[in-house]
């Protein structure tokens, strides 16, 4: 189930809130400027399938954001618990970090803990299939795949390049939990 708490940054180990209903989930995210909304697929899916396979699948909704938000780029990411190198791509991601362009992660399939950095406060949004969350340029963040991961996540970028984030070396996301916690 899709939910969202959010933690002061000096307590890791208490949210403030935890809520799980979407209309609540996109109010708050929304009053710190970020966007969440839930798609429905317009064509099946079956397990195995291609990057293009998956990108058509979403491919009205995916023109829609290019055009409207000016979105230059666009890629799946795909990671399943055999993938050879999946505790070092979420390594990679369990640092905050930021971009300087816009970007939208959508999970086709799966799920992962998207944790944003805003002012004094974490927003951790436990992300699951259909669930689509538009990031600000700046907006500090870390992204948990899980020891065991399993997702499908279409990306959008403002820039073809914008995928690469810059690191904050800022030590916060060691502090609060994990997507395996």
């Amino acid at each position: 189930m899709t939910s969202l708490s959010v933690y002061h940054q000096s307590s890791a180990d208490l949210p403030n809130k935890v809520l799980t209903h979407l209309e609540d989930i996109a109010s708050t995210l929304a009053a710190v400027g970020v966007h969440f909304e839930r798609w429905q697929a317009v064509a099946p899916l079956v397990p195995g399938c291609s990057d293009e396979q998956v990108l058509a699948a979403y491919r009205p909704q995916i023109e829609t954001l290019m055009s409207e938000r000016g979105y230059a780029a666009v890629d799946v990411l795909s990671v399943s618990d055999e993938h050879p190198d999946k505790a070092e791509l979420r390594a990679r991601c369990l640092g905050e970090q930021r971009q300087a362009e816009d970007q939208v992660r959508f999970f086709v399939v799966g799920s992962g803990l998207l944790s944003l950095h805003i002012d004094d406060y974490v927003y951790a949004v436990l992300c699951e299939k259909g669930d689509l969350v538009a990031l600000p340029a700046g907006t500090r963040h870390w992204f948990d795949m899980g020891e065991h991961p399993h997702f499908v996540m279409i990306r959008l970028f403002s820039a073809a390049d914008a995928w690469a984030g810059e690191l904050t070396g800022d030590e916060i996301a060691s502090r609060f939990p994990r997507l395996d916690d």
